[in-house]
């Protein structure tokens, strides 16, 4: 049992302001994908402006962060309190190719004491928005980060002891650019993956 978090708030800079949760690869918003990847969730909370989903699998609680744009931490804490599993998925938004990553995510976390466990690519790169938290590890990094808007995701995990899970499969790439969800789609086309 757990609990998903996926932020769907940023204000896409480098794709226009485009709101890029919306945005569609082979038909499907990016957002629905996610939402899709986590529908076994007990409580699953988008933070971000309500949107019509074409494939809800799930069903969503909305919320916002206040005042609104003040970052993925500031995201986690609006959401944090409208679930009570043990274990808490976040995710950002725009990763189209998550699906497979969220049971390993949730396989390491249980197997192990530590807080949190999160997706890390070839370069070393940790995604802190493709992660598996236990929620009182979450609540207490939230806390000592003291003021979340404008807080940086470091500053979050600074404390918490994190797996590191590798991401073999690419599962974790966002889609920030333009180019990004061009990649996106032809992979997705080439996978056949709907």
């Amino acid at each position: 049992m757990f609990d998903a978090i996926i932020l769907a708030g940023g204000g896409a800079a480098r794709l226009g302001g485009t709101d890029k949760a919306m945005l569609e690869i082979t038909g499907v918003s990016l957002l629905d994908r996610v939402i899709a990847a986590v529908a076994d969730a007990e409580q699953l909370i988008v933070v971000g402006p309500a949107r019509p989903l074409l494939r809800a699998s799930a069903p969503v609680t909305w919320r916002r962060e206040h005042p609104a744009g003040g970052g993925p931490v500031a995201a986690l804490a609006a959401a944090l309190p409208h679930g009570d599993a043990d274990i808490v998925v976040t995710l950002a938004a725009d990763l189209p190719s998550i699906g497979p990553a969220v049971p390993v995510l949730l396989a390491a976390l249980g197997g192990s004491p530590s807080d949190c466990a999160a997706l890390v690519d070839g370069a070393g790169r940790v995604n802190y928005l493709a992660a598996a938290w236990r929620r009182e590890s979450l609540a207490r990094a939230l806390a000592a980060v003291g003021e979340p808007n404008g807080a940086a995701m470091r500053s979050l995990v600074a404390g918490a002891m994190l797996i590191e899970v590798p991401d073999g499969g690419g599962w974790g790439l966002d889609c920030d650019t333009w180019d990004d969800i061009d990649r996106a789609r032809s992979r997705m086309h080439r996978e056949g993956t709907t």
